[in-house]
C-alpha cells in the first residue's frame, strides 16, 4: 500500500525551496472511445522543488465511464519553466498512478473494486495573480496495463500557502521538534462502500494523534462505519502521516497510511473474507486551529481491502490539543 505518501510529505518537507500550493480542479474524462466520456476532479498538493522542478501528490477521480468508476492517487514529478514576468508557468509532469476501480466482470455478475497501478503523464499551466490565487489547466494522460485508460482535462483555482518572499524571510523559523504534542478528536460523518449502487451508511470515530517529529505524526484510531443492507464495520487503525503547517500553524494538512484491523463485520459472506480481517487505511486530513487547545479536523479515507468491501468515509470533528 502507498506508504509513499508520507515519505513524500517528509521529502517536500526538507526541500530548501518553498512554494506550497494547493489545487481543486474539474473538467471531463475521456475513455478510449470517443462515445465514453463522463465528468473528473481533482485535488492536488504541490511544493517546488529547486527553480525548474517540482513535486506533487494529487487524488484524481475519473468519474464514471462505462462499466469503470475509477479514481486513484498520482505522485508527479514536473519540470517547469515560467513567462510573462513570472505570472504564467508551464509544466510537464509524470509519474505513477495507483488506482481503485469499481468494475464488473465481463460475463456479467456483482461488482467488484480492482486494484492496480499505472502511469501518469500531465502538463499544466498556471497563471499567478497578485494575491495567492492561482488558475490551473492541466491535462492528464493516465495508461495502465490491466485496466483502461483515460484522458483528463481539467481547469481550476488554487492556493500559495507558503509565506511571501519578504515575509519569510523577516519571520524566524520555528523552533518546535514537531507541530502536534497530543490531539484527540471526535469524528462524525459518513461512509460509502465502493459498489455501483454507493450506498452510504453513518459514521463514528474517535482518533488520537501525537507528533513524533516536526513533520511526522502517528495516530490511533476507532472507526465504526454504520449499518447498511450489505455490511456494518467496526475498526481499529493506525497511521504515520507526513504534516505540514502553514500560515501560522493554524492549517494543518497531512497525509497518512496504515494497517486497518476489523474487529466486528456484519454480513460479510465468509467466502469473500478468507479468514483475512487485516486491511489499509489512506487518508488526506486537514485541521484548522481557532485555539491553542482546540480546532476542526476533516479526514477523507480510503479503506482498501482484499474482499471486496473497499469504503470511502468522510469524517469532521472537534479536536482537543494538550
Amino acid at each position: 500500500m502507498p506508504w509513499f505518501l508520507c515519505v513524500l510529505m517528509l521529502v517536500l518537507a526538507a526541500s530548501p525551496a518553498r512554494g506550497e500550493e494547493f489545487f481543486g480542479l474539474g473538467g471531463l474524462a475521456q475513455g478510449s472511445s470517443l462515445h465514453d466520456s463522463s465528468y473528473a476532479w481533482q485535488l492536488e498538493y504541490l511544493e517546488k522543488v529547486g527553480e525548474h522542478g517540482a513535486v506533487s501528490l494529487s487524488y484524481l477521480n475519473e468519474g464514471h465511464l462505462p462499466n469503470h468508476h475509477r479514481d486513484g492517487t498520482a505522485l508527479t514529478l514536473w519540470v517547469r519553466t515560467t513567462l510573462l514576468e513570472e505570472r504564467l508557468s508551464l509544466a510537464a509532469g509524470g509519474g505513477g498512478y495507483l488506482y481503485y476501480d469499481t468494475t464488473a466482470p465481463p460475463g456479467g455478475g456483482g461488482s467488484y473494486v480492482d486494484h492496480g497501478a499505472g502511469g501518469m503523464l500531465s502538463l499544466a499551466a498556471t497563471w499567478h495573480t497578485e494575491s495567492r490565487w492561482l488558475l490551473r489547466l492541466r491535462a492528464n494522460w493516465v495508461k495502465t496495463g490491466a485496466s483502461i485508460d483515460t484522458f483528463t482535462t481539467l481547469l481550476g483555482i488554487g492556493y500559495q500557502l507558503d509565506s511571501s518572499p519578504a515575509s519569510a524571510a523577516l519571520s524566524p523559523a520555528p523552533s518546535r521538534e514537531k507541530q502536534t504534542d497530543n490531539e484527540i478528536t471526535l469524528f462524525l460523518g459518513e461512509s460509502i462502500l465502493n459498489r455501483f449502487d454507493s450506498e452510504h451508511g453513518s459514521a463514528l470515530g474517535i482518533e488520537y494523534r501525537r507528533g513524533i517529529l516536526r513533520y511526522l505524526e502517528w495516530s490511533a484510531a476507532w472507526l465504526y462505519e454504520g449499518e447498511s443492507s450489505l455490511y456494518r464495520r467496526n475498526s481499529l487503525a493506525t497511521q504515520l502521516w507526513g504534516a505540514k503547517t502553514f500560515f501560522d500553524d493554524r492549517l494543518a494538512l497531512g497525509f497518512g497510511a496504515g494497517p486497518f484491523v476489523t474487529v466486528d463485520h456484519h454480513r460479510l459472506p465468509p467466502q469473500e473474507s478468507d479468514g483475512r480481517p487485516l486491511a489499509a487505511i489512506v487518508t488526506m486530513t486537514g485541521s484548522w486551529r481557532f485555539d491553542p487547545h482546540w480546532g476542526l479536523r476533516a479526514s477523507w479515507s480510503r479503506i482498501v481491502t482484499s474482499y471486496n468491501q473497499d469504503a470511502d468515509l468522510i469524517i469532521a470533528g472537534v479536536g482537543y490539543r494538550f
